[in-house]
């Protein structure tokens, strides 16, 4: 049965809103009048994706956010997966977080996934209905666990996944914060010391006719530079910017680039941790709720951001498909740690394929994060350190001509 936002009036001439199932617009109508109620407006809730919710024109729907946010949509997965596991029909539990949630576009949202389900779709077809909010992987997952009759321990351990993945981001955003904030004030101040104080000071010793010290002579044409040229130079990194965004859009440029990211000393060995944790994390997940691992290898490779990793995780799925293990798979690409190869191995061997893949990933993930905090703990007081030492040397600049003439005065 469809599901119907409607916004009415009451006895008191206030405005209701809500959502109600019926069979067409004209009978949630009439169940409004025998409320006692005015309807003003009724709309179907949901035609596809989320973006195309009624109500909200082409403009709208283009800078609004997704109903879900990373948070948002692990909390939501929880909370179904306590009512499923609990014993509540999947009807019923949609029902419950219908009508507990405060948001009105997550309420319609849940709403049509319920009226998907009371139309007799399978609840994963109706989450593919809106991949905006829903990722491929989400659904496929959701599909695998209607399929093996274990929705509500799947969806246990699809929160688990995205908890945990969210937890990682939060760490490794922390720790990149202090150091991110440090730099933009370094910068900022540095800047308006070079333009501002430094030409303040030029413009008192101006009539000296004594020759300024080097130091001063430096900053002032470095002062000079920055405010004759520096909204150029701006314009220039702005442009340079955007040209390599439109440049990393081609597949080729983005592969070789990431391809390069990855050889860095520090933040390469940074970035393949991360994306061998995502893609073993996802790769468990998917082979736990018993998706073929084909398709689960396809998904998984999917959800890794580096283009080359991505197309060595592709490489791999060839070799699966034409018979290799999994683990030979892995370890024929340098690109992924070692490590995933070897728990791989065990997995097979042991048949707990989807155990030792959740343990490769809890490894990485762990030595990224701790790799990360140490990164962060070495650049917070080398940051502090150059920021006070230019500033010194700016400092320098300004009062050597003022102990010059000093001297000279005695």
């Amino acid at each position: 049965m469809p599901a119907y936002s409607f916004e009415a009036l009451d006895a008191q001439g206030e405005t209701r809103r809500g959502v109600m199932e019926a069979d067409t617009a004209k009978a949630v109508r009439s169940q409004l009048r025998a409320q006692a109620l005015v309807p003003l407006q009724v709309q179907p809730v949901g035609s596809g994706t989320a973006a195309n919710e009624p109500g909200f024109g082409w403009a709208d729907q283009l800078l609004r956010r997704n109903v879900f946010s990373a948070t948002g949509l692990a909390i939501w997965t929880r909370q179904l997966a306590g009512l499923v596991t609990s014993g509540l029909p999947l009807e019923r539990a949609l029902t419950a977080l219908t009508e507990e949630s405060e948001n009105e576009r997550e309420r319609h949202l849940v709403a049509a996934l319920r009226a998907e389900v009371n139309a007799g779709s399978s609840f994963g077809k109706a989450l593919a209905r809106f991949p905006r909010e829903f990722p491929d992987i989400y659904t496929a997952v959701i599909g695998a666990g209607e399929q093996s009759g274990n929705l509500g321990l799947v969806l246990e351990r699809l929160a688990d996944d995205l908890e945990e993945r969210q937890a990682l981001q939060a760490r490794l955003m922390g720790a990149a914060l202090y150091p991110a904030i440090v730099t933009v004030v370094a910068i900022g101040i540095v800047l308006f010391l070079v333009a501002y104080v430094v030409p303040q000071v030029a413009n008192v010793f101006a009539g000296s006719k004594r020759a300024l010290p080097f130091l001063t002579v430096a900053m002032l044409a470095i002062s000079g530079a920055v405010r004759n040229w520096g909204w150029i130079a701006l314009i220039v990194a702005v442009a340079g910017a955007i040209a390599g965004r439109l440049a990393l859009r081609n597949a080729g440029t983005r592969e070789r680039f990431d391809a390069a990211w990855l050889r860095l000393p520090i933040l390469g060995r940074l970035s393949r941790g991360y994306n061998a944790a995502r893609f073993a994390s996802t790769l468990a997940l998917l082979a736990g709720a018993g998706v073929p691992i084909l398709k689960a290898l396809q998904a998984a490779a999917e959800t890794l951001g580096n283009r080359a990793m991505r197309a060595d995780a592709l490489d791999a799925l060839v070799l699966v498909r034409e018979g290799a293990p999994l683990a030979s798979a892995m370890a024929q690409k340098k690109r992924f740690p070692g490590l995933l190869a070897m728990f791989a191995r065990m997995g097979e061997q042991t048949g707990q394929l989807p155990a030792m893949l959740q343990r490769a990933a809890n490894q990485l993930g762990a030595e990224v994060q701790r790799r990360a905090m140490q990164l962060a703990t070495i650049l917070e007081p080398l940051l502090i350190v150059g920021m006070g030492a230019i500033v010194m040397l700016i400092v320098l600049a300004v009062l050597l001509p003022i102990i010059q003439l000093n001297q000279f005065a005695r």
